[in-house]
């Protein structure tokens, strides 16, 4: 007994998957030139009214904080510590929502299977 295909599977079937190769090749190849512009790209957040400032990369790597003299004060250190804690997870979320942004639009939400890319 011969096994049937649907219509339309019996054509091209090495040269489908051959395509479908060379596609997530091209795909891979997006991700990767897009994921080296993310890790140079620099991200930066305020917080504070702008008393804060912190500039990190897509690497999520802080690579500078500013602080205004106006809210060092020796009495209240817990704001200040609060004040860089936002500025600080503002940039890290700035990047990763970029990234996240960006990788979804080159793969079309094929990258949520896990093991894929």
């Amino acid at each position: 007994m011969k096994a049937r295909l649907p219509q339309g599977y019996g054509s091209g079937g090495p040269s489908n998957i051959q395509q479908l190769a060379k596609q997530a090749q091209k795909m891979q190849a997006q991700m990767e030139a897009t994921t080296a512009e993310l890790e140079a790209t620099e991200y930066e957040a305020a917080a504070g009214g702008g008393a804060v400032k912190v500039i990190a990369t897509g690497k999520m790597e802080v690579k500078s904080i500013e602080i205004s003299q106006d809210v060092v004060d020796p009495e209240d250190v817990e704001m200040l510590s609060d004040l860089v804690l936002a500025a600080v997870n503002e940039a890290l979320r700035s990047a990763a929502q970029d990234k996240e942004q960006k990788m979804e639009a080159i793969s079309g939400g094929l990258g949520n299977i896990p093991g894929l890319f």
